[in-house]
């Protein structure tokens, strides 16, 4: 079988590799063709295009860049022909993938989304497109059955991917060499235009916190240097590259900004307070389509308030210290996150392993079982 893969960020690289892997195992004659990065290419595909070659972060920033976005959708259309897969499976990434899934659906190409777009977040009509264009959608959150129940599309939901990979994670990776002082993990996402943004605020508490050590988990896109300047004058703040997991093996605590980093936290079990700010007018646009209760992926998983928000200009100094003064010091509150984490992990792991699980699937959808 030929497989064409589409991931965009991070995260649907880190995604895409463990499922590469699995189809690999399951399809030994596969044949995968994709847009990802290190991850995917280690698991066996051919990446044509890397992620951090489509990365704009907010409304505004996509405005800024239109004409590489619709020039990288011209380019991927005709890979797509060339190649001729015999399925084109798409990994989260809306915005551009949506507009492939119609494309390909027209040309006759079978379509399977593993990792759902939001749309039970904002645009929550984009269903209609999704049925219309989309063969089989493969769920990682379970509250996305019920969602897409009420559009009467039939979804099939596969465990979330993440507690594999930090299963593993706890298995194979040694914590960081001990520091003299507990540490407090920063991680302020993976884009230039988000660390400017929240770096600088989860620095200044570090002074507040003498007697911790401060690390900061370095995107492995960003350089050296540019770490080296947001961190100069913070005497207890080190940093750390490519080591996010063996980070949070030793943390005692974190901050963390919102996406899959604070999911990654809660499930390796330490207490954080989520952080989020972007531009005035991404931030704007945001409150007004988006319909959720919380930005937290812990949160809205749980359906409650688990970990703490500071969003936009909640995000002060103060509201931080107070935040990571309480996660750290006060034990009930320690005690409700860890009941809190165990639940989450719990609820995430009715599925079994998600990437065999998506697998499994694909492949059951492109060779049906035959009639009896």
């Amino acid at each position: 079988m030929k497989y064409y893969i589409i991931a965009g960020e991070a995260s649907g690289d880190l995604h895409g590799g463990n499922l590469i892997r699995q189809l690999k195992e399951q399809d030994s004659q596969a044949d995968i063709r994709c847009w990802g990065g290190d991850q995917m290419q280690a698991a066996g595909g051919h990446v044509v295009k890397h992620y951090k070659d489509l990365a704009f972060m907010g409304f505004a920033e996509v405005l800024m860049n239109l004409r590489t976005i619709f020039r990288n959708l011209d380019w991927c259309k005709q890979d797509i022909l060339q190649y001729q897969p015999d399925v084109l499976i798409l990994i989260d990434y809306p915005g551009f993938n949506m507009r492939i899934a119609k494309w390909a659906h027209h040309h006759g190409i079978r379509i399977v989304y593993y990792i759902s777009p939001q749309v039970w977040a904002w645009k929550e009509g984009r269903v209609k497109e999704i049925r219309g264009n989309v063969d089989k959608m493969l769920v990682i959150l379970p509250f996305e059955q019920a969602f897409y129940r009420k559009w009467n599309f039939p979804v099939e939901y596969v465990g979330h991917p993440l507690v594999e990979v930090i299963d593993n994670a706890r298995a194979q990776n040694p914590a960081l060499p001990p520091f003299f002082k507990p540490v407090i993990a920063l991680l302020p996402g993976s884009r230039k235009q988000e660390i400017i943004k929240k770096l600088p605020v989860m620095l200044e508490v570090s002074r507040d916190f003498p007697d911790y050590q401060f690390v900061v988990a370095q995107a492995p896109g960003q350089d050296q240097a540019f770490y080296k300047d947001l961190l100069a004058g913070y005497p207890n703040v080190a940093s750390v590259c490519n080591q996010t997991y063996p980070l949070l093996m030793t943390a005692k605590a974190a901050c963390v900004t919102s996406g899959t980093a604070t999911l990654e936290t809660a499930l390796f079990g330490v207490p954080e307070v989520v952080c989020y700010k972007g531009s005035p007018i991404s931030y704007q646009i945001a409150r007004r389509l988006i319909r959720v209760k919380y930005i937290s992926l812990v949160n809205l998983i749980m359906d409650r308030l688990v970990v703490n928000e500071l969003i936009q200009d909640q995000l002060t100094p103060q509201n931080l210290r107070r935040e990571l003064d309480d996660i750290l010091h006060n034990p009930t509150r320690r005690a409700q996150l860890d009941n809190d984490y165990r639940e989450l992990k719990e609820l995430l792991s009715q599925g079994g392993n998600a990437s065999a699980n998506a697998a499994r699937s694909i492949l059951q959808f492109l060779r049906p079982p035959l009639p009896s």
